[in-house]
């Protein structure tokens, strides 16, 4: 047997005797990393193969985050970019200042610049077809006011279930469960986005219809017409101004007691072109689903008419077609949600994001220790009253990342040959320069 093998009996002989030093002499530390290879005595030509996870997002379009809250720093590395799509460091910086901390008295006070620097895959404004590497020092770190959290679980936060899994953790903020983790994404969101705006018109924007026990109401926004400044016009990020002011007072009024609210953040996507996701397994609402549950503190999703459409019958649910006066096949309402099968049909994606209170308050709550001891902790540092204002361009740019991904294999796998011209049509915007399109 190879060295860097150990074999099934050895390793179920010494799990069995929960004797870590013999599986260790056994040969477990010649594994190779990041996978461990077991190969079967009776089957050589089988191997179990126990994968490196939970960095990594996209098949196409793939993009590892890096880095921990009070660490040196954090980012991205994104693979599988085209090659001469002209991006830069402002291009990045504009979603990363929707996204820092410390914007407003809603958020944060935690200071950081969240300044970006490219420092690969980019040559003279373009990128080269290379792994593209963006880097975000931290420079407002606290470690000090862990110390507690060092020993006692802050309730609902990853403290513990990190610990279980792993038998250490980075204490200092949470490590990579902390939302800092998101700068990773938000960056590579940037150039998804941009891709897709370059490629086929299609733009991505979400905005908060929920926090706490404020709702604003369906119809009250257009998302047809919605655009970036309505969202970016109040502090927390809700496109109607009545509404703003009643969410803003909601999480005023927590704030200064110590506690947090949840809410909703909703998102849409335009322009998105047809034939995207795939059936079964990979169906585009299940990507979507998992790229935003993925976020941190996310506790439920919706798409299209989502719960409420169970109250409804068929007969009110389906979506009829028609043919519109351009001669192509829409349907009179969007109860779907621009996805059926699995697959976009043309009209507008939409879903809706649920988050939970920030688990981290000042407030004194009942927890134990690391040790197995009951105790009383009052969680200590700088956090959101409320996360869903600045999960904002997080959701967007979870969306991006999977519609680019999604773009990238439906160009892949249906337009090597020609079109056929009487069902499908073309993804791409007709033939514009950079300049002409505005971003």
């Amino acid at each position: 047997m190879a060295n860097s093998s150990l074999s099934t009996k050895q390793f179920l002989s010494a799990q069995s005797s929960s004797d870590f030093g013999s599986l260790q002499r056994s040969g477990l530390r010649k594994l190779p990393s990041p996978a461990l290879h077991f190969s079967s005595t009776r089957s050589r030509h089988k191997k179990l193969v126990i994968q490196a996870a939970g960095n990594t997002f996209g098949t196409y379009f793939r993009v590892t985050t890096f880095g921990e809250s009070h660490g040196g720093g954090v980012g991205c590395v994104i693979d599988g970019c085209p090659p001469r799509l002209p991006i830069s460091e402002a291009d990045l910086q504009v979603e990363l200042d929707r996204r820092r901390p410390g914007q407003s008295r809603i958020t944060t006070p935690r200071k950081e610049t969240d300044t970006c620097r490219i420092s690969s895959g980019v040559a003279e404004g373009l990128t080269t077809g290379s792994s593209i590497k963006v880097e975000v020092p931290n420079t407002d770190q606290r470690g000090h006011d862990y110390s507690e959290m060092s020993i006692s679980y802050r309730p609902s936060h990853a403290d513990a279930t990190y610990d279980f899994k792993y038998g250490v953790r980075s204490v200092q903020g949470g490590g990579r469960s902390s939302a800092r983790e998101t700068i990773g994404r938000v960056a590579a969101g940037a150039v998804a986005k941009k891709i897709l705006k370059l490629f086929s018109g299609t733009e991505i924007l979400a905005y908060v219809s929920q926090v706490h026990d404020v709702v604003l109401p369906e119809g009250l926004v257009d998302h047809e017409s919605m655009t970036l400044d309505q969202i970016e016009s109040n502090i927390v990020r809700c496109p109607n101004p009545e509404y703003a002011e009643k969410m803003i007072a909601a999480i005023d009024a927590v704030r200064v007691r110590g506690d947090s609210v949840g809410g909703v953040v909703t998102c849409i996507a335009r322009n998105v072109p047809r034939g995207l996701g795939s059936p079964v397994f990979d169906k585009l609402e299940a990507e979507l689903a998992k790229a935003a549950m993925s976020l941190p503190a996310t506790k439920g999703f919706e798409f299209g008419s989502g719960f409420a459409g169970t109250f409804m019958m068929g007969s009110e649910h389906n979506d009829e077609f028609f043919v519109d006066e351009h001669d192509r096949i829409r349907t009179r309402t969007n109860r779907s949600g621009g996805i059926q099968g699995g697959i976009s049909n043309g009209e507008l994606i939409n879903m809706r994001v649920a988050f939970k209170p920030t688990s981290t308050i000042s407030k004194k709550q009942h927890t134990v220790t690391r040790d197995k001891h009951e105790t009383e902790l009052i969680a200590r540092g700088r956090h959101d009253p409320c996360v869903v204002p600045r999960a904002v361009p997080m959701v967007e740019a979870m969306v991006a990342l999977v519609l680019v991904d999604q773009l990238i294999a439906q160009y892949a796998q249906c337009n090597l040959f020609p079109l056929n011209p009487a069902l499908q049509e073309p993804m791409q915007l007709p033939s514009l320069e950079p300049a002409q399109i505005s971003l």
